[in-house]
């Protein structure tokens, strides 16, 4: 089992939502009003608004410049669709990294959490990397069908969808499962683990998990990383054994039963969330302020697994992480600018008085800033 997590969880308060945060944040409460609200309880019994919640995925994803393709299988003759789409990488097509949520939801519960907020975070994360060139394959999937009857069997949307890819030995280097996001709390005892973890992990259920089996270990470890050195919000990861209650209860299991690396991004779903597969799991459990800090940060992720193709500079992408890290006030930077990791290299650098500088080569002074950047030694 693997607890110890490179980098460390966020715990001070939350700095202010960025312009691209909020806009994220509005559109996530409309695509879960969308599903959770106005289509509602939507599984088996409930199929026409299954497909109600299909169509408006396909349609959302189609208006973001996607070619939509369905996997289509059956059940007592009735349709059931998986919805694909992708950018192809353009120097390691053949490596995918694949981001997927389940649109189902159980029983008569209308899913806003669980999993309208997966959902709506798979669709998202889509709209984002729709106009970006990365250099691996980038896919994105809605699956159906996660939850009972058919969780854990031969129906699961999941399932079929792993196995064929599989059969047509498709090399997935990453995946990850966007399952129940959106609720948290600051009271102490609001979460719970399953045995012997909770010695081991925060009783705040304020952060968002990073969750695998033994063999994704380097999967989580490597996810976590960046995710913590993106976004300032809490986080907690952990490589357990599949046997172990919720480290499997979602898609990633679908892929760990084909051999492939896959995590799980959730807030604990039942460990936390009282409201798990009832009619009380409803939009205002879910804190979208939250949710738009956490999908932010995975987008990050994703830049950083898929190898983004960046049209800036070497110089000025790391003058944007500085000023993420050190949002200048009055025309400087803010307190003590410490040495971090970019692409590989150790980097530090320092403050010198505002003036009109000129570009040198590297180290080198940014005309902007004032900020001498030092390369120090590579750690790849």
């Amino acid at each position: 089992m693997m607890f110890r997590m490179p980098g460390q969880s966020y715990l001070r308060q939350l700095p202010p939502l960025q312009d691209e945060e909020i806009a994220l944040q509005n559109s996530l409460k409309r695509d879960v009003q969308k599903i959770a609200v106005e289509i509602g309880i939507r599984n088996a019994p409930h199929y026409e608004n299954l497909k109600a919640a299909r169509t408006f995925l396909e349609t959302a994803l189609t208006q973001a410049g996607y070619k939509v393709k369905r996997q289509e299988y059956k059940i007592s003759d009735k349709s059931y669709y998986n919805l694909e789409v992708e950018r192809l990488g353009t120097e390691k097509p053949q490596e995918v990294v694949l981001i997927g949520g389940h649109y189902d939801s159980a029983f008569t519960s209308p899913g806003a959490n669980d999993n309208g907020t997966g959902a709506a975070a798979t669709l998202e994360l889509a709209r984002i990397f729709a106009q970006k060139s990365t250099k691996r394959t980038i896919r994105f999937v809605e699956f159906t069908n996660e939850e009972a009857p058919f969780f854990w069997t031969e129906d699961m949307g999941s399932l079929v969808y792993a196995r064929q890819l599989r059969q047509n030995q498709e090399n997935i280097v990453a995946m990850l499962s966007l399952e129940t996001m959106g609720y948290f709390s600051d009271r102490e005892g609001s979460q719970k683990y399953p045995f012997p973890l909770g010695w081991l992990y925060p009783h705040q259920g304020n952060f968002i998990g990073f969750i695998g089996n033994l063999n994704s270990g380097d999967l989580v470890r490597s996810a976590i990383s960046s995710f913590r050195r993106h976004v300032h919000f809490p986080s907690e990861g952990a490589s357990l054994p599949g046997w172990i209650p919720g480290v499997g209860w979602s898609d990633q299991w679908s892929f760990w039963q084909q051999g492939y690396q896959g995590i799980m991004i959730t807030d604990t779903a039942p460990y936390r969330y009282p409201y798990s597969h009832t009619e009380q799991d409803t939009l205002d459990k879910i804190n979208f302020d939250k949710l738009a800090r956490v999908l932010a940060g995975l987008a990050e992720v994703i830049f950083d697994g898929c190898g983004v193709v960046s049209s800036m500079t070497y110089l000025e992408q790391i003058m944007k992480e500085v000023e993420r890290l050190y949002p200048p006030v009055g025309g400087g930077f803010r307190g003590v600018v410490k040495p971090f990791v970019f692409n590989g290299y150790y980097v530090t650098w320092e403050i010198l008085p505002n003036q009109n500088l000129t570009p040198e080569p590297i180290p080198t002074l940014h005309p902007r800033s004032g900020l001498k950047v030092k390369f120090a030694s590579s750690i790849v």
